[in-house]
């Protein structure tokens, strides 16, 4: 059973670890199979930062202690801003259509309308992406613009889509 928890401090060293496992399964993500290039004690510091927060939300999908997929919202403090939050979100293969992804995102638009107030969320995913964009549209996401380049991989150029979802 995958449970989905608030990320802790103690984390820091498995999500990591995760985010090379993850980076090296698919190139849907703004890295590979190196990971993050921050140290365990910057990604717990990360981690610290959104803690306590009204504005901001870690997530970590679990199963066997293990962890399966990671999600976060931040929307800025700054009045001109503050109407909007951006997510990210990705998900190891291994669960892909188990309902992790599902689950993390009602999560994170939950906290977003009830927590942070916000109006707007914001996502980039590569447009060739179809069953990421499929799990967005699910919940009423729009495709409000492609980002031709947003990656380069192997010299590369991908596009993203820039979705957007409204809350009431």
């Amino acid at each position: 059973m995958i449970d989905i928890r608030t990320v802790s401090p103690n984390d820091a060293e498995q999500i990591l670890g995760y985010c090379k496992t993850v980076g090296g399964e698919t190139d849907n993500l703004t890295f590979g199979a190196e990971g993050l290039s921050i140290t365990v004690e910057e990604e717990r510091k990360f981690i610290e930062d959104f803690l306590g927060s009204d504005r901001q939300i870690f997530l970590v999908a679990e199963e066997n202690g293990e962890i399966v997929g990671i999600a976060h919202f931040s929307s800025s403090p700054k009045p001109r801003l503050a109407h909007r939050g951006e997510i990210g979100l990705s998900v190891r293969r291994s669960v892909w259509g188990r309902g992790a992804g599902t689950r993390l995102l009602e999560k994170l638009i939950r906290f977003a309308r009830d927590t942070a107030g916000v109006k707007l969320i914001s996502l980039e995913v590569r447009s060739d992406n179809h069953r990421a964009i499929s799990l967005y549209q699910r919940f009423g996401f729009q495709t409000a613009g492609v980002f031709p380049g947003f990656l380069n991989i192997g010299g590369e150029e991908v596009s993203a889509d820039l979705m957007i979802l409204r809350l009431p």
